[in-house]
């Protein structure tokens, strides 16, 4: 009996790895160290290395790699064939004529793609070799990136990137934690909380982490970014102790430590198996729809040929049949040709037919087309006004190959943070039992004195005073905000001065910091956490102490965030803030009206809005809420669901005490190039990891969504409430109604004012995403779900997708690509998040964030900021459409031109093959003689003033389309004589 693989590695993970469960697993040694004798079977497995590779090419698969993708190519593979017949047969022109323009074409085509990829392989070593510490025999020792191997233990300094998948032993600060931004991986630049083990969080030295004797069984690498299982076993004196891992003890390759001076981590995965590498889309060579068609028309030239040489090979036999007509003298036959087989000798004269007409094939179009490209994609660089002072970079031309495609776009997918936003919040208001404070605002002409706060439309009444000073205390105190003493934190400008220090907020969400720094412009300052202990300031300057106890951290599914404190006078308070669809329903007193109207106010005017209320808690309250959550914390199975349950139990019978404003900025005229795609034609949807309430406001701010759009929800929360299959319908039934209405206008005499009709905007979350991409089963009658959701989607005018990991972005993207209109697509972001997506659309561009630069790297072109995209699109991709498009037709042209002569002068040279040109003059023709002038024109050519295109946006959607602009019929006609 045989034993298959698959079944040989589960009985090797199930007594090797010791977890009967676990069969796609791996073991970490952490420091290459075997486990001690009688603890499990060593047995080391086999890892890549820290390479990262973005390169297409290597120095060895080049010339044959690139000879196939060029060969691909209808024009070259057939001259390469005519080629060939040149050598094998006796044609009437010298195989120069077609193998000189066949190398000069393949040979500028390489040196072009050799260059671009030489580029990369540049950006790769870059990082390749970058130096990184690492503890070997008690010391810290430097090594290169990609020598990193898994099991090494990895010394990193604040500021510095983790330069694989990381699990933390150890850090800097005593209670074992660090800080980290991954904006280059999930686009939130805000400061995240990470934990060490915590057996291993007091060895913070390079002889005492050496000294730890453990291994980690965690598994295999999955793109999941927010997914990690595994265990540690630690080999103590007594015997092995094991600790449970997940996604808060690993730290991911490319994001940053912060606020932490250094940490100790064993590299758990490395190179391409990082969750970063995972999360990239294989990278394919993109081929812009001009070159697709482009070989259609080739073939359609090349049936035309084929017409032409079987026409002639009739006409000479026929024109033979007569014995007093034989060959000329002048191309008199040998002995051997003339015993030759009637079908072998038909079929070489077809062939020498074949190579006489071949020049109605433009070969040197290939090469002139790349040469536009690339001489043309300098004018995008030198460009001024795509130059960032700010930045100090210009827009960068990553690939030449898809200029014309930025001329031809119908869907724009854009990434949120970092792209259309600074990610810089701002504190706009609070409210407070219908009292609204703005901070440093005028009253009376007056600024206000002290803490700089108006309060407009009322006063607070008797008791409103208390109510007032608790919400300031709930929102100085419910929040995961550290305090830095350092002048700038990751070029955050904000601070809070104190005498002479200065010290700075931070925090893993950016409007905690901007509501602590409210409160300070509103009289209360947080100070610090010192020994579990929260320190503020009152309007007295009275330094305020509570012990915090317990945090009740923010996920998105609940949308809030408490925390339990103690007051100095013993009094146990439960603050707590969130959206104000999780606070309401749990408020059973306060001035809900009062403030829910303000928040749907503030709400409309696209400000991120958070609801704050508080609970008091007695003795004996707060023991059996510690006892739920102590133990939910301990479970090992369904963790998170047991502490989703003990939230809800505790966050109940909640007084409300107000709502507050954040204003979370847009990039510079990010509006404004929004409103320009609209109008150009184009669809604009916005892919982010953000929450949905964070990303709706941003949509609106950026008139993505307007306030006249009719908002299309398809998100978890709903989907629970109703099946997928019914919300599917719902919403299909609401768009269709309108378009069919729409239609009846059109159809009736009257003018229609298409502003009466409501305008959709559709909103959907990851999870339901996965549901409605995810095939329907067998034995369902209802089918896959996706024909109806891209149906909604083509009746939306914006699209906005929250809660996305890299790879649904991308599955977002590849499903409009390969839709039945086969649109093409743009896809544009400033981080390693976007890169599949970038990846995965017709053209990805970069923006030169603060989030990285694998992005820019990966994509085809990169700008500085977002604006910039509407004249990369609006003028250089319409100028590059129509020049190429005016360059191709222009070949097609010529080439009939050129030839038909040739075909006309058979009939008076008895079809003897004779070529009516020189033969020099046939292989200059197309490669100097008709190119370079029309190389020039299409360089040059602008048919509209750049002033015009830029403030007239549907001139972009005017641009003919490519099948319209390049109908090969009609270039036949144009080479006839008119009759009469």
């Amino acid at each position: 009996m045989g034993l298959d693989f698959s079944t040989l590695r589960t009985l090797i993970s199930r007594y090797c790895v010791g977890e009967e469960n676990w069969v796609d697993s791996r073991t970490v040694y952490i420091g290459q160290k075997e486990p001690p004798p009688g603890a499990e079977a060593f047995i080391q497995q086999r890892f890549p290395d820290n390479r990262i590779t973005s390169s297409k090419y290597t120095f060895w698969n080049f010339v044959p790699k690139n000879m196939f993708e060029q060969f691909r190519r209808v024009a070259n593979f057939y001259f390469l064939i005519i080629f060939l017949v040149q050598l094998i047969i006796d044609t009437p022109t010298s195989p120069v004529t077609s193998g000189l323009p066949l190398f000069f074409v393949i040979t500028v085509t390489a040196i072009k793609q050799g260059y671009e990829d030489w580029l990369r392989h540049k950006a790769d070593n870059s990082i390749n070799q970058c130096p990184v510490q690492v503890v070997d025999n008690g010391k810290v020792t430097r090594k290169q990136s990609r020598k990193l191997r898994v099991g090494d233990v990895v010394y990193v300094k604040e500021d510095e990137t983790f330069p694989c998948d990381l699990v933390l032993l150890s850090s800097s600060r005593d209670d074992g934690t660090c800080f980290v931004t991954t904006a280059s991986l999930d686009g939130e630049s805000s400061h995240k909380t990470y934990f060490a083990v915590q057996e291993t969080k007091a060895y913070n030295t390079a002889e005492e982490v050496d000294a730890i004797h453990a291994t980690i069984e965690c598994e295999q690498p999955q793109p999941d970014l927010y997914k990690f299982v595994g265990r540690i076993n630690l080999y103590m004196e007594n015997e092995p102790v094991s600790r449970p891992l997940g996604s808060e003890n690993l730290l991911l390759r490319g994001a940053t430590l912060k606020n932490t001076e250094f940490i100790y981590a064993v590299a758990i995965y490395t190179g391409m198996e990082t969750k970063m590498a995972l999360n990239y889309q294989s990278k394919s060579q993109k081929r812009s729809a001009v070159e697709k068609s482009m070989n259609s028309f080739l073939l359609v030239y090349l049936f035309i040929l084929i017409g032409k040489a079987l026409v002639n090979t009739l006409l000479k036999y026929v024109w033979q049949a007569d014995p007093h007509r034989d060959e000329p003298w002048y191309n008199e036959r040998t002995a051997a040709e003339r015993e030759r087989h009637i079908v072998v000798r038909a079929f070489t004269d077809f062939l020498a037919f074949m190579v006489l007409f071949n020049y109605i094939i433009p070969v040197s179009m290939y090469v002139t087309v790349e040469m536009q490209k690339f001489l043309g994609s300098y004018f995008l660089m030198w460009d001024d006004d795509m130059f960032d002072p700010e930045l100090g970079e210009r827009a960068v031309v990553n690939t030449s190959d898809l200029n014309e495609e930025l001329g031809q776009v119908e869907y724009v997918f854009t990434d949120k943070t970092g792209t259309l936003t600074e990610n810089n919040m701002e504190f706009i208001e609070c409210c407070i039992d219908g009292a609204v404070y703005v901070p440093h605002a005028i009253c009376n002409g007056q600024v206000m004195s002290g803490a700089g706060m108006d309060m407009i439309d009322t006063s607070p009444g008797p008791g409103g005073r208390d109510h007032e000073e608790l919400f300031f205390r709930a929102l100085c105190l419910c929040h995961t905000v550290q305090v830095k003493e350092e002048e700038t934190v990751d070029g955050i400008k904000h601070g809070l001065h104190q005498g002479k220090n200065s010290s700075f907020y931070i925090s893993s969400s950016p409007d905690e910091v901007a509501l602590v720094e409210g409160m300070k412009k509103l009289g209360f300052t947080y100070l610090r956490l010192k020994d579990s202990h929260m320190e503020i300031l009152n309007r007295e300057d009275q330094v305020e102490r509570f012990e915090l106890l317990d945090v009740l951290t923010f996920d998105s599914v609940r949308r809030r965030m408490s925390v339990i404190v103690r007051a100095s006078s013993g009094e146990l308070f439960l603050f707590c803030k969130g959206a104000d669809s999780s606070i309401f329903p749990r408020v059973v007193s306060g001035k809900v009206q009062e403030v829910q109207a303000r928040v749907e106010r503030n709400a409309v005017e696209g400000l991120r809005t958070l609801c704050v209320a508080y609970r008091r808690l007695s003795s004996q309250q707060y023991a059996e809420v510690n006892a739920l959550l102590t133990e939910a914390r301990l479970a090992l199975h369904e963790r998170d669901k047991r502490l989703a349950e003990a939230y809800d139990k505790i966050e109940t019978e909640l007084v409300l005490l107000g709502a507050t404003a954040v204003e979370d900025r847009l990039q510079e005229k990010a509006a404004d190039t929004i409103e320009s795609l609209h109008k150009a034609g184009m669809k604009v949807w916005v892919l982010t990891g953000d929450k949905m309430e964070t990303a709706a406001a941003t949509c609106y701010a950026s008139k993505l969504f307007r306030r006249s759009t009719q908002i299309l929800e398809l998100t978890t929360k709903r989907t629970e409430e109703q099946s997928l299959h019914d919300v599917l319908f719902d919403l299909s039934r609401t768009v269709l109604r309108q378009q069919g209405a729409m239609q009846r206008d059109d159809f009736s005499s009257f003018s229609v004012d298409y502003d009466d009709f409501a305008d959709f905007g559709l909103i959907i979350d990851g999870a339901t995403l996965a549901a409605v991409l995810r095939p329907a089963p067998e034995e369902s009658n209802s089918g896959s779900y996706k024909e109806i959701f891209l149906e909604i989607c083509r009746n939306c005018s914006a699209v906005l997708c929250c809660r996305m990991a890299p790879l649904q972005k991308a599955q977002i993207v590849k499903m409009i690509k390969t839709s039945k209109e086969h649109p093409i697509t743009l896809a544009v972001g400033d981080g390693a998040n976007d890169v599949s997506m970038i990846l995965e659309a017709h053209v990805g561009i970069g923006i030169m964030g603060k989030e990285g630069r694998q992005a820019m790297r990966n994509s085809d072109y990169a700008v500085p900021k977002f604006k910039h995209l509407k004249k990369l699109l609006l003028v250089h991709g319409h100028y590059y459409y129509i020049r190429i498009s005016e360059l191709v037709q222009y070949f097609f042209y010529k080439n009939v031109v050129f030839i038909f002569p040739q075909f006309l002068y058979q009939f008076f040279c008895g079809f003897s093959q004779q070529p009516l040109y020189d033969t020099a003059y046939l292989t200059l023709y197309n490669i100097s003689f008709t190119s370079l002038p029309i190389l020039v024109y299409s360089l040059i050519e602008q048919h509209i003033n750049m002033e015009i295109l830029k403030k007239d946006p549907s001139l972009y959607s005017a641009a003919p389309s490519w099948q319209t602009e390049l109908p090969p019929p009609g270039l036949l006609v144009t080479v006839l004589p008119p009759p009469g």
